[in-house]
């Protein structure tokens, strides 16, 4: 079960930084992509789905679609008809982790690892924390990271990349994230006219960076640890004094 932890808003002090953006990796990867958010059926991400799409592999031109985050199938369909409008040599696969077990198995396992992109679809951050941290299919998302995959997500699963998150079901408070930020928490959807969740996060012990990121808007991070900004926005980026 998934510990959540409450939080104190004012607990932190914090600056902004500028650029350059630099993300702290606790995995080895070669292009982690987190969407703030936004409607792909209405064209607001199209300017980061092209990102993506020349980004995968020549060799592996495949993308394995999870939709742990919002448990719906039709998700699925969606994206993939909406990914071959981009380049119809894409093939796009529904990688069926829904639950706990979802992830041993190895069919789903080896979709992830043959995959030129995984790309994780939003959600509800519980349902995906609860069920990828720590699995098999985490562990096989991270394999594929580190050998040349894109590891694509959006909204609520893109929030899931740090060490924390924020409890969709418990307002106020933060679940353990997948970890594959070092010391950062992610806030998607980020307003900065309210950014008192990203302060609560920040105040969490170990966390010394927080990203805020808006929705149609992304942040690419190579294996350096360097991230460029994509979409229209911009990103809030905080470092704890």
């Amino acid at each position: 079960m998934t510990m959540a932890t409450s939080l104190m808003p004012n607990s932190v002090r914090f600056r902004a930084v500028v650029k350059p953006l630099h993300v702290p990796l606790a995995v080895p990867l070669h292009r982690l992509v987190l969407i703030g958010g936004g409607e792909f059926s209405f064209g607001e991400t199209r300017e980061i789905d092209e990102y993506l799409v020349r980004e995968i592999p020549a060799d592996r031109r495949t993308i394995a679609f999870l939709p742990t985050a919002s448990g719906s199938s039709d998700y699925a369909r969606h994206i993939g008809d909406y990914f071959r409008g981009i380049d119809a040599t894409l093939q796009v696969i529904n990688v069926p982790i829904y639950r706990g077990r979802d992830s041993r198995r190895q069919k789903n396992l080896n979709f992830l690892l043959d995959a030129g992109m995984i790309y994780l679809g939003g959600g509800v951050t519980n349902a995906l924390v609860s069920t990828l941290r720590e699995s098999p299919a985490d562990i096989a998302m991270r394999d594929a990271a580190a050998t040349g995959t894109v590891i694509a997500a959006i909204g609520a699963a893109a929030a899931s990349f740090g060490t924390h998150a924020r409890d969709m079901r418990r307002p106020g408070s933060a679940i353990p994230g997948l970890g594959w930020l070092a010391g950062t928490v992610v806030e998607t959807g980020f307003d900065p006219r309210d950014d008192i969740m990203l302060r609560r996060l920040m105040s969490l012990p170990d966390v010394t960076t927080g990203i805020g990121i808006p929705a149609r808007t992304a942040i690419a991070i190579d294996a350096t640890g360097s991230a460029i900004l994509l979409g229209g926005g911009s990103v809030a980026v905080v470092h704890r004094m």
